[in-house]
């Protein structure tokens, strides 16, 4: 149906060009044709007026006007070529007819009369490719009305020369408008073809064929809109793919913890346990519900942060949120035997949210927490670095090898798995912190020493406050 609907927008803009164009070159043609027309018109005045006044002031210097001086007068003159020749008195009674029709009769023609009153006269009708000119002017004879001079001209020559060009001119505008017709059609199809080639694009990936690319050929507008779909199609093809991932993973890290909470009630409900036994596996039942239940909460902020966008930022400074997440970690820092030390060299202010501030550094303490040694220390340092807010965290772990460096923060990547599970790692907190961090503009980066320990440094813009005043 919207296809049928675009093709109709395609035809209804072709016509209106074919009509544009159709009246502008029907314009100029009648333009043209008027033109033409009247400079024959223009030419045919000027020489019948002038066949007409020689006349009449030839005829002035006669003695005596009459038939038979007018007769030699016209054949003396030889430039007074015409189809036809009347000279009449100051009543309008014909003295002379060429044709010889009027002769000795009242000839009292508009050309005439208007003659008798001391005007030139010219008209012209031009029909059936034949120029019909018409010319009176009065015969003054010391000043006084004498007579009138009337002559008419049928030139057949001239006015099939005028029609051949009218319709030379009809003929290349029509020829015109069936190549701009001939065009727009052309154009139109290629348009459309274009067109429906971007659509049946569309419908492949709408059937889940991300790897489908268009080509829409040319270097215009489409060419571009082409090419923004295909970048469009290696984004969802891209999206698709870490959807696919992140659903086995998380499928498969659900499993794991699930099937042994599956093995664990399997074994209390098949064989018969003592007492000890029983808690035993209860509490291992317990920790692996606690394990999900870890698992399903950094998944939870994983799609908080990837919806959440647009969230409310507030000014903070970074010190108190380091020392509410050192104070809620002490738990676990005293279980495993590692000491956290905060170095607080300049806290300048920061726009975000406090909670966002809070998941980063406890994410980023926990993992230094859980990979340190006995005995081990992690250092957090906070001060600015250029325009920016630097959180530095530095802890004398086990180090992460270089080869895995580039891979830490994708989501439920871990560097050594069997650790990883054995302390409740999930490998979602890396990815939480780079999601939080680049919501908030800010950068992190990494750098590491096996056996050495690991430094995590990240940074935000600072909010001056000052400027923000002004």
């Amino acid at each position: 149906m919207n296809y049928r609907r675009y093709s109709s927008t395609q035809v209804k803009y072709a016509a209106t060009y074919v009509l544009i164009t159709a009246v502008v070159l029907l314009f100029l043609n009648l333009y043209t044709s008027d033109l033409t027309q009247k400079l024959f018109y223009q030419s045919k005045q000027s020489a019948m007026t002038e066949k007409c006044l020689l006349a009449s002031d030839e005829i002035a210097k006669l003695e005596v006007i009459n038939a038979s001086t007018v007769s030699s007068l016209v054949e003396q003159l030889e430039s007074l070529t015409v189809t036809r020749m009347i000279v009449t008195d100051q009543n309008g009674f014909v003295i002379y007819d060429s044709a010889a029709i009027a002769q000795n009769q009242y000839c009292l023609l508009p050309e005439i009369v208007t003659a008798m009153e001391g005007n030139d006269v010219f008209s012209w009708n031009f029909h059936d490719a034949v120029m019909e000119s018409r010319a009176a002017a009065p015969i003054i004879y010391f000043g006084s009305t004498v007579g009138c001079v009337y002559i008419t001209d049928y030139d057949a020559t001239q006015g099939a020369m005028l029609s051949s060009l009218q319709n030379t001119i009809l003929r290349v505008t029509l020829a015109l408008e069936a190549v701009v017709l001939l065009f727009s059609l052309a154009y139109a199809a290629t348009f459309s073809r274009r067109i429906h080639r971007l659509m049946a694009s569309m419908r492949i990936i709408q059937n889940g064929d991300y790897t489908h690319k268009v080509d829409m050929g040319g270097n215009d507008e489409l060419t571009l809109l082409g090419n923004e779909f295909n970048d469009l199609t290696e984004r969802l093809q891209t999206s698709e793919q870490k959807r696919r991932r992140f659903v086995s993973d998380a499928s498969h890290e659900l499993k794991t913890p699930l099937a042994s909470i599956k093995l664990l009630t399997d074994s209390i409900l098949q064989n018969e346990m003592d007492s000890a036994t029983i808690r035993e596996f209860v509490c291992d039942i317990g920790d692996e519900a606690e394990r999900l239940n870890r698992m399903t909460a950094k998944l939870l902020s994983l799609t908080r942060v990837d919806v959440d966008e647009n969230a409310e930022c507030e000014i903070i400074y970074m010190e108190p949120t380091v020392r509410r997440a050192v104070r809620r970690l002490s738990t676990l820092t005293d279980r495993n035997c590692v000491t956290i030390h905060v170095n607080s060299v300049q806290d300048v202010p920061i726009l975000m949210q406090e909670d966002d501030l809070y998941q980063i550094v406890y994410n980023l303490l926990e993992n230094g927490i859980k990979y340190n040694i006995p005995n081990g220390e992690i250092t957090v340092t906070l001060g600015q670095q250029n325009d920016n807010a630097l959180l530095t965290v530095r802890d004398t772990g086990v180090g992460i090898p270089e080869d895995a460096l580039g891979h830490i923060f994708e989501r439920f990547f871990r560097v050594d798995k069997a650790r990883s599970r054995q302390s409740g790692g999930s490998g979602l907190g890396l990815a939480i912190v780079r999601a939080i961090v680049q919501r908030n503009r800010g950068e992190i980066t990494v750098d590491s020493t096996v056996g050495a320990g690991t430094t995590f440094h990240v940074t935000f813009p600072i909010f001056d406050t000052e400027v923000d005043k002004e």
